[in-house]
Formats: structure tokens, sequence, C-alpha cells
């Protein structure tokens, strides 16, 4: 971190740094040397139990199940505290593991304080404690690494599962900004990557092996690159404030549309499937941007999308115009104008799949 403040604290080349890398115990729950041994048959420490207390209504709900198993103790060992198994091991190791991690945190702060976070590796389903990389910041043991790392400005995950909007809602807490430092480099992580920025409020995306992907995935990331750079402004305008929101199918099991409340509207999303069961589903998600009173502004590719009323008034809602465009330093430059045919004679908004967009609309009640 000295190195990084001599050469680079004028140009803000490195904007943060990863303090470990998906740090984590295999092929076992803990370590189990005697000095370990000896750590893990004392009582666990106060500043992991005054953490818990504080913040008992907000815990994973791992943890606090597992306390609560236990009545919420205070004083005791590991087992005493959090019952006797590898769960109990898992967060003895998740302490350790965040304590030295903080003692590195705090020596480079001390160097050049900008923000430094940590990644983990998930669990595969059906993984123990030890099978994956144990103790490692995950979903179920944040509150440990919050309690013994608080120089740790946010905890990230690196997915390489397909069930992505689940493991972004375990990593989007409050005062936990979201950052996806690797993402499988899989065909819906274009879409993956929009849905992060407009649900999970994300500051950064980095789909792993970037350098290596060929096309079409290449050409299919750089559009969504694209549409990210055009919508900066406005995303980071909206950001935290709710008025933007991710669009991505739970899976082929989503067989109804999707129904999303924004700007005083509900939004029914229909996420473009796979025509037979032999070809893959396309490309299908993006974000939605509440750009003013009735107004929306919709980036992704492969949906469809109709709005009903969610505020008093008129109980039906006309599209007035929609406009394929783009954003050019914040400004919108209006392309083609559709009409009744582009939107089923003004009944829905269709971004079609195979192309990145931006639509612009405008909405209007009536009875």
């Amino acid at each position: 971190m000295r190195r990084i403040r001599e050469t680079d604290a004028t140009q803000n080349t490195v904007v943060m740094v990863q303090v470990e890398n998906e740090i984590g115990m295999i092929p076992d729950s803990r370590d189990r040397s005697a000095v370990a041994n000896e750590s893990y048959s004392a009582p666990v420490p106060a500043e992991l139990i005054t953490y818990l207390e504080r913040n008992l209504e907000s815990l994973a709900p791992e943890m606090r199940s597992l306390w609560a198993a236990r009545g919420y103790k205070t004083r005791g060992t590991w087992e005493e505290v959090f019952g006797r198994g590898v769960a109990s091991d898992e967060i003895f190791t998740a302490w350790h593991f965040a304590r030295f991690t903080e003692r590195v945190t705090k020596a480079g702060k001390a160097e050049y304080p900008i923000p430094m976070f940590v990644n983990a590796a998930l669990i595969r389903p059906g993984y123990l404690p030890g099978q994956y990389p144990s103790g490692g910041p995950l979903p179920h043991l944040i509150d440990v690494w919050r309690a013994g790392a608080p120089s740790i400005d946010f905890l990230s995950p690196d997915i390489y599962f397909q069930n992505f909007a689940e493991w972004t809602r375990r990593y989007d807490k409050p005062g936990n900004a979201f950052f996806l430092p690797e993402a499988g480099p899989f065909p819906n992580v274009p879409v993956n990557m929009l849905y992060a920025v407009g649900q999970h409020n994300a500051i950064g995306v980095s789909p792993f092996a970037i350098e290596s992907l060929q096309d079409p995935l290449a050409g299919q990331l750089a559009a969504a690159y694209d549409l990210l750079a055009q919508l900066e402004p406005l995303i980071v305008a909206n950001q935290g404030r709710g008025g933007i929101a991710g669009l991505l199918s739970e899976g082929p099991e989503q067989r109804q549309p999707q129904r999303l409340l924004l700007n005083g509207y509900a939004l029914n999303i229909t996420y473009d499937k796979a025509t037979d069961a032999s070809t893959p589903p396309p490309l299908s998600g993006g974000l939605v941007i509440a750009s003013a009173a009735d107004e929306f502004v919709i980036a992704g590719t492969g949906m469809t999308i109709t709005f009903e009323p969610d505020s008093p008034g008129p109980p039906a809602v006309g599209l007035l115009t929609v406009e394929e465009g783009k954003f050019a330093e914040g400004r919108w430059i209006a392309g083609r104008r559709l009409n009744g045919d582009q939107t089923h004679q003004g009944r829905h908004v269709r971004i079609n799949a195979g192309r990145f967009e931006i639509q612009k609309l405008k909405l209007y009640r009536y009875s």
C-alpha cells in the first residue's frame, strides 16, 4: 500500500484493493492443531458476542437460528454458544480469518486508506464446511466478518453458479456496497451485469477472463457495457433512491410475468424463452429507470413489459410515446419513434432478443 501511494496517489489508477482472495479452510471445517484446539475451548470473544447482541434483528438467518438454539448465550466456549458440529467449527474459523484480515487491512490503510474488500468462493449445493473454502465472507457468516474485520469496507461474492439473482440478494445488505469481483463468463453474464447494477446498486461487475472471451459473448458483453456507459448519469442519480430496478428471470420455472412496482406503476415483465427444448434460451434481462413522472428508460434485451396503475387516478394506462435512441453525455438523442405495430397497438413495450438497446417511454392514465 505504501508503494501504491508513492506511485499512484495523484492519478488514482488503483481505486480499491482486494485484501484476500477467496480465503477459506479446506479440507476440514477448522484447524485442529494444539493451539487451535486450545482457542476453540476458550470463551467466545466478547467483541463477537457484543456485535451479535447489538445486531440481533438483522443477523443472517443461519447465524441467528444457530445462536437461538443455544438460548442466545453470551458466555461460554464456541460449542457452548453455537453448539457442537461443523457449523460451530466454521464460525470459529471465520472469526480468526476475519481477525487476521483485519490486521492486514489496518496496516495497509495506515499507509494508504483507499477502500478495501474481501471476496468469497461460494458454496456448491449440498457441500458442508470443509468441502468448500469454509470460514470466508459467505452470506451466513457476514456477521462474523463484520464483527471481526470492521476495517473492511465491503464483502463480495464470486458468482460461478446459475442462480445469479439468489446470490446477489444475499449480499445486498445495508452498509455493504455490492461489488462483483468475479462472475462466471456464462452466456447470461451481460444481462446479469445489467441486473446487478439496477437491482442491487452494484458499483462494479467483473466477468472472469474477460480478455479471453469470444463472439458472440464478447460482442454481447461489449453492448451491455455500452448501455451502462450511456446510462451512467441516470444510474448514479437513481441508485439507492428507489428509482431504478434490475430485470432478470429467476429461471425456467418462472412462468408468470415478473411484477415490479416503480414510480407509481406496476410493471409486468415477460422474459424471452427458448422456442424448444433443444435450443438454449435467448439472452433476456436488463434494467429500468424512472427518469421522470410517468416516464421510464428501459435498457436490455429480450423482454416485453406491460403497465398498470399503482397509485390513485384513472384505472387504465396507455403508451403516450415510445422511442428508441441513445444517450450522449447524459442527453437523450431520440431515434425511431415506435408505432402501434411495434407496441402491440399501445399495449406493451418490447425489446427484441439478439440486440441490446435503450427505449424511453412516456405513459398516460385514462378511464
